[in-house]
């Protein structure tokens, strides 16, 4: 496997974008697939964030200051999302607006995920050498074992906390 940094980052979206389709397929009454496939996606969309955050923006944003308005963005976009991931994670499958908010997230995440595939990791893999998106990778495959999974962890509130204050 790959630790280039944009391979293993695609590799998230792949999977989300799995899980995306898996919810979307469901039938109305399937309460309780809607429920372990929100779980998985809290934990996916709790994992995949906390990773950017801390190694590769930073990084990238000391390397490339050309990104800058773009990480600053990415910034807040996670941060609806960990919104969201929270919200959901206090929900039943079967509340009323459960639905609502999954598909809410579902759209600003898919909107994310093609701005970062189409626009940010080209440049990024312009900006940076190959041996330092390597590095990057390998720092977030290794990250990835002690990352919160679930938007309610200390680790991951943080991230919250520190997009309102800063």
């Amino acid at each position: 496997m790959s630790t280039d940094a944009i391979v293993v980052l695609k590799g998230d979206h792949q999977k989300v974008r799995k899980l995306f389709r898996d919810f979307q397929g469901t039938g109305e009454n399937a309460i309780a697939t809607k429920g372990k496939i929100a779980k998985r996606l809290s934990a996916e969309l709790t994992i995949h964030p906390y990773l950017e955050n801390t190694v590769r923006y930073p990084q990238v944003r000391a390397r490339t200051h050309e990104v800058e308005d773009d990480v600053l963005e990415f910034y807040e976009e996670h941060h609806v999302v960990d919104v969201l991931c929270m919200e959901l994670s206090a929900m039943a499958p079967d509340a009323e607006r459960f639905d609502a908010k999954m598909s809410v997230l579902i759209e600003n995440v898919t909107h994310h995920m093609k701005e970062e595939e189409e626009d940010w990791f080209p440049k990024v893999r312009k900006g940076l050498r190959r041996t330092t998106l390597q590095e990057l990778g390998a720092r977030m495959v290794k990250l990835r074992s002690t990352a919160p999974r679930s938007p309610a962890q200390p680790s991951a509130l943080k991230k919250v906390v520190d997009a309102v204050i800063a």
